[in-house]
């Protein structure tokens, strides 16, 4: 789905979780590109706004565009290459909070849905068992209303819209995904209710084991 008319939020500019010599976290809002597409009108995004304080920053990992959350940068080379070797070895934990359509029928499980990207509909994802790259997600329920239910979500894998196909898999899709959501569920939120709260990894010079919290923006149903 290509960028149509791309506004993202100017205030607050940039929400400084955590910082020192090596690294720097921060909170991106929904509706911010990590990093900037090919049109200079989506020249905005989080890694530019970052180098204006921190000019030296380099992106280890990235969020899609409609979820917001904690993003990690490196400030240096060595700390580019600890904290990147982290992610690839899946060494990190990440905990995103999400709220879906409906009521799962039970209040815990797991997704073992291998994905690969959707051509004809690109970006749009799929599950496929034959093709697919293997990918993993544990959920719980945290709450539920009368349409929807609060869950916790653990990415085993990071792959690309894991977590939205996921639950779309489970007949629960986010709320306000332009992409998957059906039009009931598109219209119980005005963006997508996806929010990545922690990042627990690996200090690239002190190695001790920090866990960074983001508040979730939006609350129980």
């Amino acid at each position: 789905m290509a960028i149509v008319n791309y506004q993202p939020p100017l205030s607050p500019y940039i929400t400084i979780i955590y910082q020192d010599d090596d690294i720097v976290a921060v909170d991106k809002p929904s509706g911010l590109l990590s990093v900037p597409g090919k049109d200079p009108k989506h020249a905005d995004s989080m890694i530019n706004r970052i180098k204006r304080v921190f000019p030296t920053a380099t992106v280890v990992h990235r969020l899609d565009m409609a979820t917001s959350g904690l993003m990690l940068f490196a400030l240096n080379k060595d700390a580019h290459k600890h904290i990147s070797k982290q992610f690839e070895l899946r060494q990190t934990s990440k905990i995103y909070r999400a709220r879906v359509y409906g009521k799962p029928e039970v209040d815990e499980g797991s997704v073992d849905l291998p994905l690969i990207c959707d051509w004809p509909n690109r970006p749009k994802q799929k599950g496929d068992h034959e093709n697919g790259k293997a990918a993993l997600t544990h959920w719980k329920v945290l709450a539920s209303g009368e349409h929807s239910s609060l869950v916790e979500l653990y990415p085993h894998t990071g792959r690309s819209h894991q977590l939205r196909v996921h639950m779309l898999s489970l007949g629960h899709p986010i709320l306000g995904d332009r992409l998957y959501a059906h039009e009931k569920a598109l219209a119980l939120a005005n963006r997508l209710q996806l929010h990545a709260c922690q990042l627990t990894f690996t200090h690239p010079t002190t190695e001790d084991t920090h866990i960074l919290e983001s508040i979730c923006p939006f609350l129980a149903p």
